[in-house]
């Protein structure tokens, strides 16, 4: 990957030095005449009914106009902080200052506000004005003033909803992308935590930033993510969704290699291990990468709990993914290929539930688990207290008739209900898609080729993962490359004293976790 960002490296260098610089209608040179520049500025926001404009004198004398936008400005900042200090200003700064100077003086020593710029670019002000700034333009000068004056209505912290711990904190990532830096800056105060931040959107022009420890997190990963983010051309990037699939390593596979958490606490125990966080405005998420497959196996309770308890339970999510995916498969490849292996027992059983059921078990297991993805779907689209009546009630209602009826077996309802069961044990929701997904590829290859077919499948899978890669770090590491020190905290969760050294992927710069 090194070679590959030296040659990305070079290549926007000789852009940038022989590429010759077009003109832009968007470089802006203020005339200097209010009525001009203000017509201009107009012209170029459109016209919308909460686009303020008003009309003051600075200082009682000189005139000058502010920009606003009403819902996202804080008109009583504006009219006690800005449009007051400047219409009381002493009238002798007009003819002391010049130009530069008299915009200097506003900024630093008459406007009491935490963010006032000149500016000269149309593009930037727009940008700035449509994120809620005020423009302040003043007859004679030829710059304008962005003057930070926001306030909109946001949603406040509150308690993750699709990471919910027993034991654990309870704030979680906001819709606003300042909150969500200041929650991470809380965790981790370390000096060389650094947010770097980009626009991506043609037209959304959306806010992004790039977090992670300087001295920590590999130069070579963060030079590679802001390459691959500012080749996005989209022209509306609303989520992190839609940066994910620019910048993710493999279109084409089902297997996310990006994880996301609206937990603080877990952004910061990924950032503390070397990781990059991205946090896009408007997102109550963070994207993490790079990402390998055993991160999504992970609680942030884990470490929260006893390292034996953790560990029980670890083992416990382990077993419970196998379930979710190769549970209906089996049963399929028992029933219809490998009775002989069925205890005698148990086989006639099967064979008595499922007497008068007039589809093959492969076409049983498809009804019921598609009928299963149905209610799961329509109980999440659902306002949330009818979506878990429909959840409930739909399950029992549908799968009692569907026995009484002759459709399905009853073992069959108890097969599906646990695999549904063991999906919800994964403590990460994109996962859990990949493997329901898998599910019914496996069942389909139990049902041509019985056990045969559920270990080519296995196979095939375990050849594609061992291929995939998040940033240039191996997706199955530890298990491919081996590294067998690594293991403690993969199904086993050790005591945090035996976590000495970071683990070897992501490649970061200070191994070492922990004084022996």
């Amino acid at each position: 990957m090194k070679t590959l960002l030296q040659r990305r490296k070079f290549l926007r260098n000789q852009l940038k030095e022989t590429a010759p610089k077009p003109k832009n209608d968007l470089d802006l040179c203020f005339s200097g005449d209010l009525k001009k520049d203000s017509s201009f500025i107009k012209e170029a926001i459109g016209s919308s009914e909460e686009i303020n404009q008003r009309y003051f004198g600075v200082a009682g004398k000189r005139k000058a106009c502010l920009f606003f936008l009403e819902g996202l400005a804080d008109e009583q900042l504006i009219d006690r902080d800005i449009l007051r200090p400047l219409m009381e200003m002493d009238e002798t700064l007009l003819e002391k200052y010049n130009e530069t100077g008299l915009l200097a003086e506003i900024s630093s020593h008459i406007l009491p506000v935490s963010s006032v710029e000149a500016e000269g670019q149309l593009d930037s002000l727009l940008d700035n004005f449509f994120s809620g700034h005020t423009v302040l333009i003043i007859d004679g000068c030829k710059q304008a003033l962005t003057i930070e004056a926001i306030s909109f209505t946001e949603r406040s912290v509150e308690q993750p909803e699709t990471e919910v711990v027993v034991r654990g904190p309870r704030d979680g990532f906001t819709e606003n992308i300042e909150t969500n830096v200041m929650l991470l800056r809380r965790r981790l105060k370390d000096p060389n935590l650094t947010f770097e931040y980009e626009k991506v959107g043609e037209r959304s022009k959306t806010r992004l930033s790039i977090g992670y420890i300087k001295g920590l997190a590999d130069e070579n990963v963060i030079e590679e993510i802001k390459y691959r983010i500012q080749c996005i051309e989209f022209d509306n990037i609303q989520e992190l969704g839609m940066v994910e699939e620019f910048i993710k390593d493999n279109q084409l596979s089902i297997f996310p290699t990006s994880l996301y958490t609206e937990r603080p606490d877990k952004a910061a125990s990924f950032l503390s291990s070397g990781h990059v966080a991205l946090l896009l405005d408007g997102t109550p998420y963070a994207m993490i990468q790079p990402i390998l497959f055993q991160h999504f196996f992970k609680s942030p309770e884990d470490y929260y709990e006893n390292w034996i308890i953790s560990t029980l339970i670890r083992i416990l999510r382990t077993g419970a993914v196998f379930i979710a995916v190769f549970l209906p498969a089996l049963y399929i490849a028992l029933v219809s290929f490998h009775q002989g292996m069925i205890p005698t027992t148990l086989a006639l059983s099967i064979a008595a539930s499922r007497e008068g059921v007039p589809f093959p078990s492969f076409m049983e297991a498809i009804i019921m688990e598609i009928t299963l993805e149905l209610l799961r779907e329509a109980g999440i689209r659902l306002p949330r207290m009818v979506g878990q009546t429909i959840g409930i009630v739909g399950g029992i209602v549908i799968g009692d008739a569907a026995v009484r009826a002759g459709i399905v077996s009853p073992i069959m309802i108890i097969v599906v209900a646990l695999t549904a069961i063991a999906s919800f044990t994964l403590p990460v929701y994109n996962i859990s898609i990949a493997f329901r997904i898998l599910r019914f590829a496996f069942m389909l290859s139990a049902a041509f080729l019985g056990l045969y077919g559920i270990i080519i499948g296995l196979i095939i899978v375990f050849i594609h993962l061992s291929s995939l890669k998040s940033f240039g770090s191996h997706y199955l590491s530890p298990f491919s490359p081996f590294r067998f020190l690594e293991w403690g905290d993969m199904v086993l969760r050790l005591p945090l004293s035996n976590f000495q050294r970071r683990s070897e992927e992501p490649p970061i710069k200070d191994k070492l976790r922990q004084k022996t």
